[in-house]
């Protein structure tokens, strides 16, 4: 998600309102980077505050490193933190790296959810000692999120529950569907053909999702839980993935993965991770990686996406896959 190019962030209250707008939730003990203005390809990140000097060190190397190759030229901070001292470390390591990579800073501040603070020698801006105080809930972009119907969560751990299930009791009707899909399967002898049969279902009824979207019912979660169980039925999924259409992929697979049992949870995890990052929703395309990965530590979809996650990777990059080069269909 990218700033609204008709929105100019003038002071700090557009920036502190911008960013729950970007990353879906308030943040805390973060460090927040977004793009100011023109850039190759407009990045914008949080991440967690380091405890030490070195980790500050570190992670200001890595930001600067996403920074360059994205093409930035000015940069937007904001350390969300109610230690002064902590922010200070932080912001000193990251922006004397920036400068000397020659990217501007047009703002620099600390939040703590009640006032903001300009950091020290970073930017022309000034306040109080005691801090500006500041209120989000009137400002015009909190009221377009609104208009749009955005929730904004109070927390990235709130963030993180919507990749868990939600309904025990529909997650146990989806587990009774699936164990009959699977004894459906197992008394005809699941062979190949039967892979296709149900590749070609997955592929229907997700393209049908695509264009009503209407919830499936919980049968259906069993069957395509099932289904996805293969990686190749999962890739016929996975392949029909577009930019375009990316918040449809990304608002069934949260649906799903919200009503799967826990031993069917990682494919589903693994997709709505794929979608959110096609949308540019990273912070739920991490949580679903990190749902996938306590799932099945070793499925390799997450550790790709959590690899391009990592390296910001820009969802830009990213070239769907042919329908004639899924494995399951050809031959």
């Amino acid at each position: 998600m990218t700033i609204p190019h008709t929105l100019h962030l003038k002071t700090p209250d557009d920036l502190l309102a911008v960013v729950p707008f970007l990353f879906g939730f308030h943040p805390s003990d973060s460090l927040v980077v977004l793009t100011g203005g023109e850039a190759r390809d407009p990045v914008n990140v949080r991440v967690d505050l380091p405890d030490s000097r070195t980790e500050a060190d570190e992670l200001a190397d890595y930001l600067v490193s996403v920074v360059v190759r994205h093409g930035v030229r000015t940069a937007l901070l904001v350390v969300y933190s109610d230690d002064p001292g902590r922010a200070a470390v932080m912001t000193h390591a990251l922006v004397r790296r920036l400068r000397l990579s020659g990217v501007h800073i047009g703002q620099a501040i600390r939040a703590d959810g009640e006032r903001w603070w300009s950091l020290p020698g970073e930017t022309g801006l000034c306040g109080p000692a005691e801090g500006t105080p500041y209120d989000l809930t009137s400002h015009e972009l909190t009221a377009q999120a609104v208009l749009e119907g955005r929730v904004t969560l109070e927390s990235r751990q709130q963030l993180a529950e919507e990749v868990r299930a939600s309904d025990p009791a529909a997650v146990a009707v989806v587990h009774r569907a699936a164990e009959e899909v699977t004894a459906r399967l197992r008394s005809v002898g699941c062979s190949r053909s039967h892979l296709v049969v149900e590749g070609h279902w997955v592929e229907d009824r997700v393209r049908r999702y695509l264009q009503d979207g209407q919830q499936l019912d919980h049968g259906e979660v069993g069957r395509l839980l099932v289904g996805i169980a293969s990686v190749e039925v999962r890739d016929v999924a996975w392949a029909s993935m577009r930019r375009e259409t990316a918040e449809g992929h990304r608002e069934l697979w949260r649906d799903v993965l919200r009503r799967s049992p826990p031993h069917l949870v990682a494919p589903p995890a693994a997709l709505l991770g794929f979608a959110a990052w096609l949308c540019g929703d990273g912070a739920l395309a991490w949580c679903a990686v990190e749902r996938c990965q306590e799932a099945d530590p070793r499925y390799s979809l997450a550790a790709l996406l959590a690899e391009a996650l990592a390296g910001a990777v820009s969802p830009s990059t990213w070239r769907p896959v042919e329908r004639g080069a899924l494995t399951l269909f050809s031959g």
